[in-house]
């Protein structure tokens, strides 16, 4: 494993992280034993930023990165977020009140089963509350030693150069991948400008970059992904055409398509930490792979001459989410 300072004022980690979307009800089955041998894998493997979040399966990621984490504590960057949450009616609502900031943490520092949060996110900019309250609340839990470092997730800049006058922001959580780019200019620039490292989640397009999706059907029926516009129609299939691509670069280079994707996210800067979420020891095995692959120049020209940003058919999230994105 390779490691990489987290912003300017940050912890070092992993160059490589593990998140925890696919391990979710976002992407069907689940096992909580299976998940934790992937955990120690990892630790074993030489990774040290672990993510997750109060959402996830209702609190039940939380709990089993925990258990997973008994005697490695110590080892390890442990990453939380909230204020993304359920209104009883199942819609998605968001909630940055400077009271429900410390509740929440309280909640997920029982559940995570620690002392302290290393790096803790808003998961969500909430639209009816000042982020100075949010993140003024935030600085109150580093002051309470519950929490060592701020961050925010999918933030747009005016809202990362506000928080950061409240409090330094270590990391920014948002998407970015060989699909979706659009952080690309400004947003990178900002975090550039104010010392925050980049944290990229789902670096593998929600995993459809791997080349393990060949039809809708290789995904279970509840599986999340069914609902994105880039997993539906036409869509699809003009995606599966630039998975096709990838693995033909993949190839030439001998190495596997997602050691690809995630060596181009790495060559993005050395201030980004890609944090691809697997269920299975031998993705994980794979993915971590990507350390060693070595992308020249020319490597790097090819890859974008190929998939130019934008070039992916279909927004990355629904209409509704899209709106909570780049606040």
């Amino acid at each position: 494993m390779k490691y990489r300072k987290l912003g300017k004022n940050g912890p070092t980690v992993s160059a490589i992280g593990l998140g925890a979307g696919s391990a979710t009800t976002n992407f069907g089955e689940r096992d909580d034993d299976v998940q934790i041998a992937t955990v120690h894998r990892a630790i074993d493997l030489g990774v040290t930023l672990f993510d997750t979040a109060d959402r996830y399966m209702k609190g039940r990621h939380e709990r089993m990165l925990g258990r997973a984490l008994k005697g490695r504590r110590d080892k390890v960057v442990v990453c939380s977020k909230f204020g993304n949450i359920d209104n009883p009616d199942g819609t998605k609502a968001y909630n940055g009140r400077p009271e429900y900031v410390r509740q929440a943490c309280d909640a997920s520092l029982a559940q995570l089963g620690v002392e302290t949060i290393d790096l803790y996110y808003l998961h969500r900019i909430d639209p009816d509350v000042p982020i100075e309250e949010t993140v003024g609340a935030m600085a109150g839990l580093v002051k309470a030693g519950k929490v060592r470092w701020l961050g925010l997730s999918e933030a747009g800049p005016k809202s990362l150069e506000r928080a950061s006058k409240i409090h330094p922001i270590t990391a920014l959580q948002t998407e970015y991948s060989l699909w979706s780019r659009n952080v690309e200019g400004e947003i990178l620039a900002t975090v550039r400008a104010l010392g925050i490292g980049f944290v990229a989640y789902s670096p593998l397009g929600r995993g459809f970059l791997t080349g393990q999706i060949k039809t809708i059907d290789d995904l279970t029926a509840d599986d999340w992904r069914r609902n994105l516009p880039r997993f539906q129609g036409e869509n699809f299939h003009k995606n599966l055409e630039l998975v096709e691509k990838i693995k033909e670069l993949a190839a030439a280079k001998g190495c596997t398509p997602s050691q690809l994707a995630l060596a181009w996210v790495l060559d993005q800067g050395d201030d980004i930490v890609p944090i691809p979420g697997t269920k299975r020891v031998k993705y994980l095995d794979d993915n971590l792979g990507a350390v060693n692959v070595r992308l020249t120049a020319d490597d790097l020209a090819q890859i974008d001459a190929t998939l130019p940003a934008g070039v992916a058919a279909g927004s990355r999230n629904s209409a509704q989410a899209m709106q909570t994105i780049d606040r």
